[in-house]
């Protein structure tokens, strides 16, 4: 038997760090013996198109994966191009053997051009994280002897001339004793083995193999995934029944994406849009992000760098050759082809909706209704950097049809002098043409926007404007739609200045003005918020359960002044003015959906009118 050799000192140190600190997961190990193992049959393949002498059979480039209870082992063989003595003493014997120093120092610094785990030939040794002692069987198709390296880990190898009659390579992992903490047992389950398969390994492009309890050979894994078959191909049945049991829906996806990118960036990338938000969509709970492979074997479950914010709601895998992985393939660097491609992901997602809105409008609307509230949320985050992308996703009710419509379809409609987008917050349709300063409006034949989720006007606060016309509320400044009014409501107001000044004094705690109107038709009062924060904003800031961020809108009372009560006020006397302004204010909260501040006052207030009036 050979003497037992000394890893490097380095090469220790590595060893050590790669197994208690690189990976996070210890069932990766047999998905890198796997990718391993499909290396050496695609090298097989290489040499054979250099060298006619290197031949195969097709069938016979298998992964055989066993489990031998009794022995405590598992064993991973291919049917590739073999090792050498030489290539067993550089590929495993020299831990990173172009540069362990340059692996280490890369390990420590994850320095971000680290390729993925294969380029620096440590993906072997993630087995001795299961493993207290791991053998490697090998044959080279370039010379007639075999050879096994032995390995316990730091302590050193050993490396022997072996029986081996098939080439390839075999690599048996002798399994640790259980611990307190971890139960290595698990990976001597054949049910185990092959949900890992599954999970990690389903789309290597060779069968990996393993005898079920009968003794009869089972494929385990599919081969060639969904996405990477050409779309001519596949059918709707194919890609939603893909979707359902992939992504555990009872539903098919209302929307099916399917990308196959080739140039300088390369990448496939299969994505749904799911017909229904999920139980905890809007929760702090729910998981955004795409599954990650990379050449066909999966890196993560839910990369949250591929995919935008405000279309979290997408689900789907990416796979790409491109990417730069960190030593222990389970996080990426963050690099420029991550960005490359999620921004192509992101275009083709907002194209895609876009045509579902020109193309199926009421499917779109049904997305909408699900996930709208998501796409005014992205317009809202980042301050507003993405704007310009959403605006024209975006779905309103409006005051036309009492239906949904796009900001363009509202400018395309504005009356010729109209220079603003009108819209007021309400909880509904009905409600909102109730409003006094809506009536107004229609009666004049503006279309009004109606917002009914807390985040409608903190997402157009942040546009602004669309197509150069700026968003305007209608309970909100200053509104004026009839120029040949402003005269008559300045010479009314000087002629009422005493009044005024009077209901001014009487609510100068609760209101910043009190001042005549030409915003009412019929009704006689009405609160409006100056030109910051508005009411909706302050009712949602009021569910803050911190004091310190809850503030309040400027109020304003507008009076009617075509309203009788109005001439009602001209002639009640001074002493009782402030009840009189009291009531209408209260009655103005009301109107707006505000708490009034004495409910028994304004009741009791309300009955000594009633009374008076009637004497």
């Amino acid at each position: 038997m050979a003497k037992l050799k000394q890893f490097k000192a380095e090469s220790q140190k590595v060893l050590d760090l790669m197994i208690h600190s690189i990976y996070t997961n210890q069932e990766i190990f047999l998905r890198e013996l796997i990718s391993n193992a499909s290396d050496a049959m695609d090298k097989l393949y290489v040499q054979s198109l250099e060298d006619n002498k290197v031949s195969f059979n097709k069938e016979d480039l298998k992964i055989e994966v066993r489990v031998n209870k009794d022995l405590r082992t598992i064993s991973i063989k291919d049917y590739g191009i073999g090792m050498t003595k030489e290539e067993l003493e550089k590929n495993l014997g020299t831990i990173a053997h172009s540069d362990s120093g340059a692996f280490k120092r890369a390990l420590e610094k994850e320095i971000a051009d680290v390729d993925i785990i294969g380029q620096f030939g440590v993906g072997f040794y993630s087995g001795f994280m299961v493993a207290k002692e791991m053998h490697v069987l090998s044959k080279s198709e370039q010379e007639d002897a075999a050879y096994v390296f032995m390995s316990q880990g730091a302590d050193g190898y050993s490396i022997n001339k072996v029986d081996k009659n098939d080439r390839g390579t075999e690599v048996v992992l002798y399994l640790k004793e259980n611990t307190e903490d971890v139960n290595f047992d698990e990976y001597l389950d054949e049910f185990k083995i092959k949900q890992l398969v599954k999970k990690y390994s389903d789309y290597i492009r060779y069968p990996i193999v393993m005898n079920n309890e009968e003794g009869e050979p089972e494929t385990l894994n599919s081969m060639i995934p969904l996405w990477k078959r050409a779309k001519s191909e596949i059918t709707q049945e194919e890609y939603d029944e893909f979707y359902k049991s992939r992504f555990n829906d009872y539903e098919a996806p209302l929307k099916t994406i399917h990308m196959q990118v080739e140039g300088a960036l390369s990448f496939n990338a299969l994505l749904f849009v799911p017909n229904h938000a999920p139980f905890n969509y809007y929760q702090s709970d729910f998981k955004k992000g795409l599954e990650l492979y990379s050449r066909s074997v999966f890196i993560q479950d839910h990369n949250e760098a591929l995919i935008a914010d405000h279309f979290g709601f997408v689900k789907g895998v990416v796979d790409s050759s491109d990417l730069n992985l960190n030593i222990s393939r389970e996080v990426l660097q963050n690099d420029r082809q991550l960005k490359a491609i999620a921004n192509r992901i992101n275009r083709k997602v907002k194209s895609e909706l876009e045509l579902l809105l020109k193309n199926d409008r009421q499917k779109y609307e049904a997305f909408y209704k699900e996930f709208g509230m998501q796409l005014k949320f992205g317009v809202y985050n980042h301050f507003g950097q993405h704007q310009e992308e959403l605006k024209d996703l975006l779905l309103f009710t409006s005051t036309h049809e009492d239906k949904l419509v796009t900001l363009a379809e509202y400018v395309s409609r504005m009356k010729e002098n109209q220079k603003e987008i009108y819209y007021v917050p309400s909880e509904s349709v009905l409600k909102a043409r109730q409003l006094p300063v809506v009536e107004t409006l229609l009666d004049a034949k503006y279309e009004v926007l109606i917002f009914m989720d807390d985040v409608d006007e903190f997402a157009i606060r942040v546009m602004n404007s669309y197509d150069e016309k700026e968003f305007k509320a209608a309970n909100q400044g200053n509104l004026e739609l009839d120029d040949s009014k402003k005269e008559v409501l300045e010479k009314l107001t000087q002629d009422n200045q005493s009044l005024i000044e009077h209901l001014s004094e009487a609510l100068k705690d609760k209101v910043s003005d009190v001042r005549l109107t030409s915003r009412l038709k019929t009704h006689p009062v009405c609160l409006v918020s100056g030109e910051g924060l508005s009411f909706e904003m302050e009712k949602v800031l009021a569910m803050n359960p911190d004091e310190s961020q809850r503030m309040k809108a400027e109020r304003i009372l507008e009076i009617n002044p075509d309203h009788p009560l109005f001439q009602t006020l001209q002639k009640v006397k001074e002493d009782r003015i402030a009840d009189y302004a009291s009531l209408l204010y209260d009655q103005a909260l009301l109107i707006e959906g505000l708490p009034i501040e004495n409910p028994v006052a304004f009741s009791k207030r309300l009955a000594d009118l009633m009374i008076e009036a009637n004497r």
